[in-house]
């Protein structure tokens, strides 16, 4: 379980997380919604400790982040960001190789080769796993840096906007994948998503952000509800049932607030 306890986080006179507090656990998909701004990508880089927090306190699997080596939280817990860019010229399966690094240090094992495989395969590279990463279309190199976290096989993994730049098939295809990873090896995933139907369909719970506070933290259908959904987005959101999940109207014309 990833424990988060009264966080707070300013950019000089801008806060931006404040008093935040929710745990996340093994074995189910979180998802965090809100507007832009909302501190949803602040926290996942708390958590994943790329930067300090200025109060408050992370724990996993109950130890305090700032006990683990870095070494030891790299096997723990992977993480995504919303952006990656890398200036080194490497292939997909170079890439996706990178995620076995704190497992065997750059001396990859047979055994660590299979998990690349399966992982680009996951991600439907294989026609492409030798292409350059400068030959691929965004949405492809979003599905290789995924593929890379998936090779990493962390407890956790936190994945900050993971469907940037995916067409449709293959943003079911990971929602799919990352239900599997939920379900089958019981892996505690934390999504930041803006596509509140995915959100809605594939997540176990959800916490909706604004401005820097959490708002709504629960199951998925008791968050999941037009008069919440009007406090976290300002939006009047209609749901609608379609084979068993809760669907969001949030286009049309009479949607927005008078």
């Amino acid at each position: 379980m990833i424990e988060v306890r009264n966080i707070y986080k300013s950019y000089g006179a801008k806060t931006v997380l404040q008093d935040v507090s929710l745990t996340m656990e093994k074995g189910k998909l979180t998802s965090l919604i809100g507007g832009n701004g909302a501190g949803k990508s602040t926290l996942l880089s708390i958590v994943s400790r790329l930067i300090p927090a200025d109060r408050g306190e992370v724990f996993i699997d109950g130890r305090s982040l700032k006990e683990y080596h870095s070494s030891e939280l790299a096997k723990k817990l992977s993480f995504l960001k919303q952006s990656n860019h890398t200036n080194l010229r490497l292939t997909v399966r170079d890439l996706v190789s990178f995620g076995r690094f704190p497992h065997s240090q750059g001396r990859l094992t047979p055994s660590d080769w299979e998990i690349v495989d399966r992982a680009i395969e996951s991600m439907e590279l294989e026609e492409m796993q030798h292409k350059y990463l400068d030959q691929l279309s965004g949405g492809q190199k979003q599905r290789a840096f995924i593929a890379m976290v998936v090779a990493q096989d962390t407890d956790y993994i936190l994945l900050d906007e993971p469907l940037n730049n995916l067409d449709m098939k293959h943003s079911v295809q990971i929602m799919k994948l990352l239900r599997r990873l939920v379900e089958e090896s019981g892996k505690g995933i934390v999504v930041v998503m803006h596509d509140i139907n995915f959100a809605s369909t594939y997540s176990d719970h959800i916490v909706a952000f604004k401005e820097g506070r959490i708002l709504y933290d629960g199951m998925t259908d008791d968050v999941i509800e037009p008069n919440i959904l009007r406090e976290v987005f300002g939006l009047d959101i209609q749901i609608g049932h379609v084979c068993n999940q809760r669907v969001c109207v949030y286009f049309a014309s009479n949607a927005w607030p008078s």
